[in-house]
């Protein structure tokens, strides 16, 4: 059974905005994870590491491979600075 060319056009610009979209959203997701894969099924350790990562190297995805945590590790935790500020005005 013959198919119409009409319904051919329909199907392929209908085709070509899933490839763009999927592209689009690949894109966007590689960028935001500075060009690696995204993470999926992050448990309490996984989100552990990407904050501890975040405070060494300013990214969550960026890592460091010094054995000595630089001295501004000490300070850049939310916790310690409200402690600081906390002491400052007690």
């Amino acid at each position: 059974m013959p198919v119409p060319f009409e319904s051919l056009i329909p199907f392929a610009i209908i085709s070509g905005m899933f490839l763009v979209t999927g592209t689009g959203i690949r894109f966007a997701q590689t960028k935001r994870n500075e060009g690696k894969l995204a993470r999926y099924s992050l448990d309490d350790w996984d989100r552990k590491m990407l904050q501890r990562d975040k405070q060494l190297t300013g990214t969550e995805r960026g890592q460091i491979d010094e054995p000595v945590a630089p001295e501004e590790f000490k300070v850049n935790s939310a916790w310690k600075v409200y402690d600081s500020l906390r002491n400052d005005f007690a």
